[in-house]
Protein backbone atom coordinates (compact mmCIF):
# COMPACT_ATOMS: atom_id res chain seq x y z
CA UNK A 1 0.00 0.00 0.00
CA UNK A 2 1.08 3.35 -0.49
CA UNK A 3 1.37 5.20 2.55
CA UNK A 4 1.37 8.54 1.17
CA UNK A 5 -0.63 8.14 -2.13
CA UNK A 6 -3.69 6.39 0.31
CA UNK A 7 -3.47 7.45 3.74
CA UNK A 8 -5.12 10.48 4.94
CA UNK A 9 -7.87 11.78 7.38
CA UNK A 10 -11.46 12.20 5.88
CA UNK A 11 -11.30 15.53 4.66
CA UNK A 12 -14.05 18.58 4.58
CA UNK A 13 -16.54 19.46 7.12
CA UNK A 14 -19.25 16.95 6.63
CA UNK A 15 -20.73 14.13 8.99
CA UNK A 16 -17.77 11.94 7.95
CA UNK A 17 -15.08 13.75 8.10
CA UNK A 18 -12.05 14.68 10.84
CA UNK A 19 -12.98 17.57 11.80
CA UNK A 20 -16.64 16.63 12.72
CA UNK A 21 -15.36 13.32 14.36
CA UNK A 22 -11.71 14.52 16.20
CA UNK A 23 -13.02 14.61 20.18
CA UNK A 24 -10.86 12.15 21.56
CA UNK A 25 -7.40 13.58 19.24
CA UNK A 26 -8.81 17.57 21.04
CA UNK A 27 -9.16 16.11 24.45
CA UNK A 28 -5.55 14.13 24.42
CA UNK A 29 -3.97 17.61 22.71
CA UNK A 30 -5.28 19.15 25.69
CA UNK A 31 -4.16 17.31 28.40
CA UNK A 32 -1.17 18.42 26.34
CA UNK A 33 -1.25 22.20 27.19
CA UNK A 34 0.56 22.42 30.25
CA UNK A 35 3.66 20.73 28.42
CA UNK A 36 3.16 22.44 25.52
CA UNK A 37 3.31 25.91 27.73
CA UNK A 38 6.62 24.81 29.66
CA UNK A 39 8.47 23.40 26.31
CA UNK A 40 7.70 26.88 25.22
CA UNK A 41 8.52 28.73 28.55
CA UNK A 42 11.99 27.25 28.61
CA UNK A 43 12.76 27.38 25.04
CA UNK A 44 12.44 31.22 25.44
CA UNK A 45 14.28 31.40 28.76
CA UNK A 46 16.58 29.40 27.53
CA UNK A 47 18.20 31.94 24.62
CA UNK A 48 20.73 33.91 25.32
CA UNK A 49 19.14 36.95 23.42
CA UNK A 50 14.95 36.63 23.35
CA UNK A 51 14.67 35.39 19.91
CA UNK A 52 12.90 37.62 17.87
CA UNK A 53 10.92 35.37 15.38
CA UNK A 54 10.44 31.47 16.44
CA UNK A 55 9.49 28.95 13.32
CA UNK A 56 7.47 25.87 14.47
CA UNK A 57 6.04 22.65 13.12
CA UNK A 58 3.03 20.82 13.19
CA UNK A 59 3.69 17.64 11.70
CA UNK A 60 0.56 15.79 10.89
CA UNK A 61 -1.47 18.61 11.16
CA UNK A 62 -4.41 16.64 9.37
CA UNK A 63 -7.80 19.78 9.11
CA UNK A 64 -10.25 20.59 11.19
CA UNK A 65 -10.33 22.73 14.92
CA UNK A 66 -7.38 20.41 16.64
CA UNK A 67 -5.14 21.86 14.14
CA UNK A 68 -6.51 25.61 15.49
CA UNK A 69 -6.36 24.58 19.01
CA UNK A 70 -2.68 23.71 18.58
CA UNK A 71 -2.10 26.73 16.74
CA UNK A 72 -3.91 28.76 19.91
CA UNK A 73 -1.75 27.33 22.61
CA UNK A 74 1.46 28.27 20.99
CA UNK A 75 0.66 31.35 19.98
CA UNK A 76 -0.57 32.18 23.68
CA UNK A 77 2.41 30.24 25.54
CA UNK A 78 4.59 32.75 22.92
CA UNK A 79 2.77 35.89 24.32
CA UNK A 80 2.81 34.66 28.31
CA UNK A 81 6.36 34.13 28.48
CA UNK A 82 7.18 37.50 25.87
CA UNK A 83 5.10 39.58 28.86
CA UNK A 84 6.18 37.44 32.04
CA UNK A 85 10.13 38.20 30.88
CA UNK A 86 8.99 41.50 29.81
CA UNK A 87 9.63 41.41 25.85
CA UNK A 88 8.12 42.02 22.71
CA UNK A 89 6.70 39.00 21.45
CA UNK A 90 8.50 37.20 18.75
CA UNK A 91 7.11 37.41 15.15
CA UNK A 92 6.01 33.12 14.58
CA UNK A 93 5.92 31.22 11.66
CA UNK A 94 3.89 27.95 12.03
CA UNK A 95 4.11 25.94 9.14
CA UNK A 96 1.61 22.80 8.92
CA UNK A 97 2.55 19.56 7.60
CA UNK A 98 0.28 16.57 6.41
CA UNK A 99 0.76 14.29 3.37
CA UNK A 100 0.15 15.70 0.60
CA UNK A 101 -3.59 14.14 0.06
CA UNK A 102 -4.81 15.88 3.26
CA UNK A 103 -7.28 18.28 3.01
CA UNK A 104 -5.03 21.71 3.37
CA UNK A 105 -8.15 23.78 1.67
CA UNK A 106 -10.05 23.04 4.90
CA UNK A 107 -7.65 24.03 7.05
CA UNK A 108 -6.65 27.13 5.41
CA UNK A 109 -10.34 28.17 5.55
CA UNK A 110 -10.33 27.17 9.06
CA UNK A 111 -7.33 29.70 10.11
CA UNK A 112 -9.56 32.70 9.50
CA UNK A 113 -11.50 31.60 13.19
CA UNK A 114 -7.72 32.51 14.20
CA UNK A 115 -7.62 35.71 12.52
CA UNK A 116 -11.20 36.76 14.39
CA UNK A 117 -8.66 37.44 17.36
CA UNK A 118 -7.15 40.29 15.98
CA UNK A 119 -5.76 42.27 12.92
CA UNK A 120 -6.71 40.35 10.18
CA UNK A 121 -4.71 42.63 7.26
CA UNK A 122 -1.63 41.64 5.50
CA UNK A 123 -2.19 37.56 6.54
CA UNK A 124 -1.27 39.08 10.14
CA UNK A 125 -2.98 37.95 13.49
CA UNK A 126 -2.93 39.86 16.35
CA UNK A 127 -4.69 39.59 20.06
CA UNK A 128 -4.54 43.42 21.59
CA UNK A 129 -5.91 42.21 24.81
CA UNK A 130 -3.40 39.33 25.11
CA UNK A 131 -0.06 40.87 23.34
CA UNK A 132 -0.15 37.75 20.98
CA UNK A 133 2.37 38.01 18.32
CA UNK A 134 2.38 38.68 15.08
CA UNK A 135 1.95 34.98 13.16
CA UNK A 136 2.10 33.57 9.66
CA UNK A 137 1.06 29.95 8.26
CA UNK A 138 2.24 28.04 5.55
CA UNK A 139 1.33 24.57 4.15
CA UNK A 140 4.21 21.96 3.91
CA UNK A 141 2.95 18.71 2.35
CA UNK A 142 5.34 15.83 2.64
CA UNK A 143 5.64 12.76 4.80
CA UNK A 144 7.60 13.64 8.20
CA UNK A 145 9.60 10.56 7.90
CA UNK A 146 11.92 12.66 5.48
CA UNK A 147 13.21 15.92 5.44
CA UNK A 148 10.70 18.90 5.57
CA UNK A 149 12.55 21.74 6.35
CA UNK A 150 16.70 23.61 5.87
CA UNK A 151 18.94 22.50 8.48
CA UNK A 152 18.61 24.32 11.60
CA UNK A 153 15.15 26.40 10.58
CA UNK A 154 13.14 24.95 13.28
CA UNK A 155 12.87 26.10 17.12
CA UNK A 156 9.74 24.01 18.22
CA UNK A 157 8.12 21.02 16.35
CA UNK A 158 4.81 19.49 17.53
CA UNK A 159 3.26 16.41 16.56
CA UNK A 160 -0.08 14.84 17.97
CA UNK A 161 -1.81 11.29 17.13
CA UNK A 162 0.59 10.72 14.21
CA UNK A 163 3.53 8.95 14.86
CA UNK A 164 1.72 5.40 15.80
CA UNK A 165 0.86 5.67 11.91
CA UNK A 166 3.81 3.39 9.78
CA UNK A 167 5.38 5.02 6.61
CA UNK A 168 4.67 1.88 5.27
CA UNK A 169 3.35 -1.88 6.51
CA UNK A 170 6.62 -4.16 7.55
CA UNK A 171 7.35 -6.93 5.37
CA UNK A 172 5.65 -10.07 7.10
CA UNK A 173 6.45 -13.61 7.47
CA UNK A 174 3.29 -15.31 8.53
CA UNK A 175 0.07 -14.38 8.06
CA UNK A 176 -2.09 -12.75 10.75
CA UNK A 177 -4.91 -14.53 10.34
CA UNK A 178 -8.17 -13.50 11.65
CA UNK A 179 -6.33 -9.99 13.27
CA UNK A 180 -5.78 -6.27 11.28
CA UNK A 181 -3.59 -5.90 13.90
CA UNK A 182 -0.81 -6.84 16.81
CA UNK A 183 -3.26 -9.54 18.72
CA UNK A 184 -2.66 -12.12 21.73
CA UNK A 185 -3.44 -14.46 18.34
CA UNK A 186 -0.57 -12.76 16.65
CA UNK A 187 2.95 -14.91 15.77
CA UNK A 188 5.97 -13.64 17.13
CA UNK A 189 7.47 -12.85 13.71
CA UNK A 190 4.58 -10.51 12.69
CA UNK A 191 4.84 -8.75 15.76
CA UNK A 192 8.04 -8.50 15.89
CA UNK A 193 7.81 -7.22 12.11
CA UNK A 194 5.72 -4.38 13.71
CA UNK A 195 8.64 -3.23 15.90
CA UNK A 196 11.52 -3.39 13.17
CA UNK A 197 9.25 -1.04 11.01
CA UNK A 198 8.50 1.84 13.64
CA UNK A 199 12.20 1.43 15.00
CA UNK A 200 12.78 2.15 11.77
CA UNK A 201 10.50 4.87 11.02
CA UNK A 202 10.83 6.35 14.77
CA UNK A 203 14.73 6.85 14.64
CA UNK A 204 14.16 8.27 10.45
CA UNK A 205 12.09 11.16 11.96
CA UNK A 206 14.37 11.65 15.03
CA UNK A 207 16.87 12.01 12.36
CA UNK A 208 15.58 14.42 10.35
CA UNK A 209 14.60 16.41 12.99
CA UNK A 210 18.11 16.29 14.53
CA UNK A 211 19.08 18.07 11.55
CA UNK A 212 16.49 20.72 10.78
CA UNK A 213 15.65 21.66 14.97
CA UNK A 214 18.20 24.70 16.19
CA UNK A 215 20.43 23.11 18.99
CA UNK A 216 18.38 24.32 22.21
CA UNK A 217 15.31 23.81 20.06
CA UNK A 218 12.02 21.72 21.66
CA UNK A 219 9.79 19.25 20.44
CA UNK A 220 6.89 17.81 22.11
CA UNK A 221 5.21 14.56 20.63
CA UNK A 222 2.25 12.41 21.88
CA UNK A 223 0.97 9.73 20.30
CA UNK A 224 -1.24 6.76 20.83
CA UNK A 225 0.64 4.11 23.34
CA UNK A 226 0.74 1.26 25.47
CA UNK A 227 1.77 0.98 29.83
CA UNK A 228 2.62 -2.38 29.33
CA UNK A 229 5.70 -4.32 27.56
CA UNK A 230 3.77 -6.72 25.32
CA UNK A 231 2.68 -5.47 22.11
CA UNK A 232 0.40 -7.85 21.36
CA UNK A 233 -1.59 -7.30 25.05
CA UNK A 234 -5.31 -5.87 25.30
CA UNK A 235 -3.99 -2.20 25.21
CA UNK A 236 -3.00 -2.64 21.91
CA UNK A 237 -6.05 -3.90 20.45
CA UNK A 238 -8.83 -3.58 22.38
CA UNK A 239 -10.19 -0.99 19.56
CA UNK A 240 -9.39 -2.78 16.76
CA UNK A 241 -10.53 -6.41 17.79
CA UNK A 242 -14.40 -4.92 17.34
CA UNK A 243 -13.54 -3.72 14.07
CA UNK A 244 -12.04 -7.64 13.10
CA UNK A 245 -14.99 -8.55 14.77
CA UNK A 246 -17.19 -6.66 11.89
CA UNK A 247 -15.14 -7.58 9.35
CA UNK A 248 -15.67 -11.52 10.29
CA UNK A 249 -19.06 -11.36 10.18
CA UNK A 250 -18.67 -9.78 6.50
CA UNK A 251 -16.74 -13.01 6.07
CA UNK A 252 -19.28 -15.08 7.38
CA UNK A 253 -22.27 -13.86 5.66
CA UNK A 254 -20.26 -13.62 2.01
CA UNK A 255 -19.96 -9.96 2.09
CA UNK A 256 -16.32 -10.37 2.40
CA UNK A 257 -13.98 -12.20 1.27
CA UNK A 258 -11.60 -14.11 3.88
CA UNK A 259 -8.37 -13.85 1.62
CA UNK A 260 -9.25 -10.22 1.86
CA UNK A 261 -9.56 -10.01 5.36
CA UNK A 262 -6.57 -12.14 5.77
CA UNK A 263 -4.37 -9.71 3.72
CA UNK A 264 -5.26 -6.69 5.71
CA UNK A 265 -3.55 -5.36 8.42
CA UNK A 266 -2.83 -1.74 9.61
CA UNK A 267 -0.28 -0.16 9.05
CA UNK A 268 -0.06 1.36 12.94
CA UNK A 269 2.28 0.71 15.87
CA UNK A 270 1.89 1.46 19.22
CA UNK A 271 4.48 1.99 21.90
CA UNK A 272 5.72 1.91 25.06
CA UNK A 273 7.61 4.38 26.80
CA UNK A 274 10.48 2.47 27.49
CA UNK A 275 10.44 1.23 23.79
CA UNK A 276 10.29 5.52 23.07
CA UNK A 277 12.90 6.08 25.61
CA UNK A 278 15.09 3.60 23.84
CA UNK A 279 15.15 5.02 20.57
CA UNK A 280 15.71 8.17 21.77
CA UNK A 281 18.87 7.47 23.30
CA UNK A 282 19.67 5.72 20.14
CA UNK A 283 19.41 8.12 17.66
CA UNK A 284 21.44 10.39 20.26
CA UNK A 285 20.51 14.01 19.03
CA UNK A 286 17.57 14.96 21.63
CA UNK A 287 17.78 14.60 25.50
CA UNK A 288 14.53 14.13 27.08
CA UNK A 289 12.80 16.70 29.28
CA UNK A 290 9.40 14.97 30.53
CA UNK A 291 7.61 11.87 29.67
CA UNK A 292 4.22 11.00 30.81
CA UNK A 293 1.03 8.55 29.84
CA UNK A 294 -2.55 9.26 30.47
CA UNK A 295 -5.69 8.11 29.26
CA UNK A 296 -8.40 9.49 26.87
CA UNK A 297 -12.14 8.29 27.87
CA UNK A 298 -14.13 7.40 25.15
CA UNK A 299 -16.76 9.86 26.22
CA UNK A 300 -14.48 12.15 24.85
CA UNK A 301 -15.71 10.97 21.10
CA UNK A 302 -17.50 14.50 20.65
CA UNK A 303 -17.01 18.01 22.51
CA UNK A 304 -18.96 21.04 21.84
CA UNK A 305 -17.29 23.77 19.93
CA UNK A 306 -17.36 26.92 22.91
CA UNK A 307 -15.79 28.48 25.25
CA UNK A 308 -15.92 26.13 28.18
CA UNK A 309 -14.58 23.27 25.57
CA UNK A 310 -17.28 21.05 27.62
CA UNK A 311 -18.58 17.59 26.54
CA UNK A 312 -21.29 17.10 24.02
CA UNK A 313 -24.85 14.97 25.78
CA UNK A 314 -24.36 11.71 25.14
CA UNK A 315 -27.63 10.24 26.46
CA UNK A 316 -27.49 6.83 25.10
CA UNK A 317 -24.50 3.86 25.18
CA UNK A 318 -24.95 3.72 21.57
CA UNK A 319 -24.07 7.49 20.99
CA UNK A 320 -20.37 6.50 22.16
CA UNK A 321 -20.36 3.51 20.40
CA UNK A 322 -21.47 4.82 17.29
CA UNK A 323 -19.61 8.25 18.06
CA UNK A 324 -16.03 6.29 18.50
CA UNK A 325 -16.83 4.36 15.38
CA UNK A 326 -17.35 7.46 13.39
CA UNK A 327 -14.05 8.91 15.06
CA UNK A 328 -11.95 5.76 13.91
CA UNK A 329 -13.81 6.15 10.45
CA UNK A 330 -12.07 9.66 9.87
CA UNK A 331 -9.08 8.33 10.25
CA UNK A 332 -8.87 4.65 8.25
CA UNK A 333 -11.54 4.72 5.65
CA UNK A 334 -9.10 5.60 2.70
CA UNK A 335 -7.46 2.80 3.81
CA UNK A 336 -10.19 0.58 3.97
CA UNK A 337 -11.81 1.58 0.47
CA UNK A 338 -8.12 1.29 -0.73
CA UNK A 339 -8.31 -2.47 0.53
CA UNK A 340 -11.91 -3.49 -0.15
CA UNK A 341 -13.76 -1.22 -1.54
CA UNK A 342 -16.24 1.53 -0.88
CA UNK A 343 -19.02 -0.58 -0.92
CA UNK A 344 -18.84 -2.36 2.72
CA UNK A 345 -17.96 0.97 4.43
CA UNK A 346 -21.47 2.51 5.62
CA UNK A 347 -22.57 -1.45 6.75
CA UNK A 348 -18.83 -2.39 8.34
CA UNK A 349 -18.70 0.54 11.04
CA UNK A 350 -22.42 0.22 11.61
CA UNK A 351 -21.63 -3.16 12.82
CA UNK A 352 -18.33 -1.54 14.32
CA UNK A 353 -20.07 1.13 16.50
CA UNK A 354 -22.57 -1.96 17.44
CA UNK A 355 -19.80 -3.92 18.86
CA UNK A 356 -18.31 -1.28 20.51
CA UNK A 357 -21.73 0.03 22.35
CA UNK A 358 -21.55 -3.85 23.45
CA UNK A 359 -18.45 -3.69 25.06
CA UNK A 360 -19.19 -0.39 26.63
CA UNK A 361 -22.27 -1.77 28.53
CA UNK A 362 -19.83 -4.55 29.85
CA UNK A 363 -17.64 -1.54 31.27
CA UNK A 364 -14.50 -2.63 29.16
CA UNK A 365 -11.83 -1.15 28.80
CA UNK A 366 -12.96 2.34 27.59
CA UNK A 367 -9.54 4.98 27.36
CA UNK A 368 -7.08 5.51 24.71
CA UNK A 369 -3.84 5.28 25.75
CA UNK A 370 -1.13 8.56 25.03
CA UNK A 371 2.19 9.01 26.04
CA UNK A 372 3.50 12.45 25.42
CA UNK A 373 7.46 12.91 25.67
CA UNK A 374 9.09 16.73 25.33
CA UNK A 375 12.32 16.50 24.03
CA UNK A 376 15.37 19.15 23.61
CA UNK A 377 17.76 19.18 20.32
CA UNK A 378 21.31 18.93 22.21
CA UNK A 379 24.09 21.61 22.04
Amino acid sequence: MDMVKFFHMNGGIGEASYSSNSGLQRMGIMKTKGVIEQAISDLCHNNVNFPKTLVMADLGCSSGPNTLLVGSMVINAVAKTSLEMGYKSPELQINLNDLPTNDFNTVFIALQELQLQGNTTDGKMRDVQYHQPVCYFSGVPGSFFGRLFPMKSLNFVHSSYSLQWLSQLPDLEEINKGNIYLSSTTPESVSRAYFEQFQKDFLGFLRCRSEEVMAGGRMVLTLAGRTTDDPRGEESYYLWRPFAMALKDMVLEGLVEEEKFDSFNLPQYTASPTEIMNLVKMEGSFTIDHLEIFDVNWEAWKRKKNANDTLESTETGDGVGQGVAKAIRAGIEPLVANHFGEAILDDVFMRYGQILTGRKSKKDNQAIVSITVSLTRKM
